[in-house]
């Protein structure tokens, strides 16, 4: 199937990436920073990736309105008409309502991927081999299918994704019929699942036929579907921008996996493996970059480190610095703003940017 005019695919683009702080930072966040140097930032990377699979101007980047103009400047290749600006963060559900009724004023039989602007895909053949199958049995049957990656290890900082063992797709036998969905787990339970094997990370990408979501979020989520649809006249026209700065106030902030695909009874997930990383953390960012031979990941120009192992070390290009006697550390520096922190205790990083933000000012975040 490949690239196909009935394909489209929604970027979620308007995370602010606080737990990669102070490298992102509210005015600038991480899908906008090249941030593994390969002289693309993550949004590019993800848009490039996802024109094998539909033509450019069938890509439509949801974000926060503060950051359209960076969305505009990093992909010159797409209209203004292709950027959704949320007027205030409501969660992964209501930015998909808009971007239904978006696409169905232009193809009513689309079928859809909704994907993050700020995933890592090491294998991009074997994710647009998945993401392919995936469109056919979603444009073939009433689905709601998700990507299930295989873990590697019992990673407390996904969610989890149960399947049926039997097969329901000919055509694809990765397909499965989801059991369960399980928010973030404790390490216990995470390696419950991980002995059980027919658990996977749940991506947070999405593919399915326009009319079977529309038809799903009717009947799981009427109160944020009725919102939208009062604005079927005016999507794709000069009215739309209103429309939205006024529904958006009185719209549920709510998730689509709490909000849609734990209630529908027709959700399926496809069994992958093409080198994926949420890219949520610093001490995921050290799992997948270059290491020297003591395990550091340092990106810096004038970086010495003396019996220091399995840090990420982030500093600006030129600036020496000396790092003796750290282990499993993240020491970044950016625009004057120093971290360091014990990799075990990132999951504190969000707090201590609401705590810089409160106590220092929003210079600063």
């Amino acid at each position: 199937m490949k690239v196909n005019k009935d394909n489209y695919c929604v970027i979620m683009a308007g995370g602010i990436g606080a737990r990669f702080w102070p490298m992102s930072r509210s005015s600038h966040p991480k899908q906008f920073i090249d941030i593994l140097g390969t002289g693309e930032t993550l949004i590019q990377s993800t848009f490039k990736r996802l024109t094998k699979l539909c033509p450019p101007e069938n890509i439509l980047i949801v974000t926060n309105g503060i950051y359209k103009d960076l969305v505009m400047s990093q992909l010159p290749e797409i209209s203004e008409e292709q950027v959704l600006c949320e007027p205030m963060r409501r969660n992964t559900a209501p930015c998909i309502a808009y971007a239904n009724y978006k696409i169905y004023q232009q193809n009513p039989d689309a079928s859809v991927v909704v994907a993050p602007s700020d995933h890592i895909i090491l294998k991009e053949e074997g994710f647009i081999d998945t993401l392919d199958s995936a469109l056919k049995a979603a444009s073939e049957n009433d689905w709601l299918l998700t990507l299930g990656i295989k873990p590697s290890r019992p990673d407390t900082g996904y969610g989890y994704i149960q399947y049926r063992e039997e097969t329901v797709y000919p055509e694809d036998d990765l397909i499965r019929k989801v059991k369960t969905f399980t928010e973030k787990p404790n390490l216990e339970l995470a390696e419950t699942f991980m002995e059980s094997g027919d658990f996977l990370w749940n991506s947070g990408i999405f593919i399915w036929s326009l009319k079977s979501i529309m038809k799903s979020f009717r009947e799981n989520l009427p109160e944020v579907d009725e919102l939208f649809k009062k604005g079927i006249d005016v999507y794709n026209t000069p009215g739309e921008e209103s429309f939205i700065q006024e529904t958006y106030p009185v719209c549920k902030n709510i998730s689509i996996d709490y909000g849609i695909m734990e209630k529908a009874p027709n959700v399926y997930v496809r069994i992958s493996d093409f080198g994926w990383s949420d890219l949520g953390t610093w001490g995921s960012l050290h799992d997948i970059r270059d290491k020297d031979e003591q395990g550091n990941a340092i990106n810096g120009n004038n970086v010495m480190v003396y019996d220091t192992g399995d840090c990420i070390i982030n500093m600006p290009a030129d600036k020496l610095v000396v790092i003796n006697g750290l282990k499993d550390f993240i020491v970044v520096e950016e625009e004057g703003t120093l971290l360091i922190c014990r990799k075990s205790d990132e999951q504190h990083i969000r707090q201590i940017v609401n705590d810089v933000k409160i106590e220092k000012g929003e210079k600063y975040v």
